[in-house]
């Protein structure tokens, strides 16, 4: 586990970049928190460069987008390649035809829900970030659409985030333990919601069945009469 607030603050004068660095290794599923990145660099900017405030908030809100871009990226390109490898369809690791079922269904989902699963699910850490922008990669959400949800997610996750490590300073540790609480209400918020999404979309799809079997049964055959 890499000890980001160590980091941070070994080198103050350099924190933009370290910052920069440290979430864009997020992207490749390398376990960085952007929330704690934000707030200790935030606080770092409040309480020992604030000349460099402007610089610490750059680094961070672009190594976040650069980020979310790289696990996009992942899932388009790199995810898809591994799963359809002809060396797994040989070994019967995967089944094609099943995992291409699969995959037409979520790609269904995302392309009606997929907006607000990106940007609600932007607000969510343990990951589901990440797997969420991989997800919109592998189901090929188009790339334009992709940046301008994430981009506006993003201002107000990462405006939210160095506001109050600013705000807190070196009192930065209340805010963690607040956000821990408010992560885990936001996470089963989140769950509960793609739950009464799939509920919602199977009751309609068995309302749709039973009414065109109804119609079939009150069907009436034309009978052929003789002059």
């Amino acid at each position: 586990m890499i000890d980001i607030t160590y980091l941070l603050k070994s080198m103050v004068q350099h924190t933009h970049f370290i910052s920069f660095g440290l979430l864009l290794l997020a992207g490749f599923n390398i376990p960085v928190s952007e929330d704690l990145v934000f707030i200790i660099s935030a606080s770092i900017a409040a309480t020992t460069v604030p000349e460099n405030s402007v610089k610490i908030f750059a680094g961070c809100f672009l190594g976040a987008f650069l980020s979310d871009i790289t696990a996009y990226t992942i899932g388009r390109y790199g995810i898809n390649r591994i799963l359809f490898s002809p060396l797994l369809v040989r070994a019967r690791i995967v089944n094609r035809a099943s995992l291409e079922y699969k995959l037409e269904k979520a790609k269904g989902f995302f392309d009606r829900y997929g907006g607000k699963a990106l940007f609600f699910g932007r607000f969510i850490p343990f990951g589901v970030r990440n797997v969420i922008f991989m997800s919109c990669g592998l189901t090929h959400m188009p790339f334009i659409k992709f940046m301008i949800i994430d981009l506006a997610a993003l201002t107000c996750t990462s405006s939210i985030l160095f506001f109050l490590g600013y705000s807190f300073g070196n009192n930065y540790d209340i805010i963690l333990s607040y956000i821990s609480r408010y992560k885990i209400v936001i996470f089963i918020l989140f769950a509960l919601l793609v739950l009464l999404i799939i509920i919602r979309k199977k009751i309609c799809r068995n309302g749709d069945t039973a009414y065109n079997k109804t119609l079939v049964e009150i069907d009436v055959p034309k009978n052929d009469y003789q002059a």
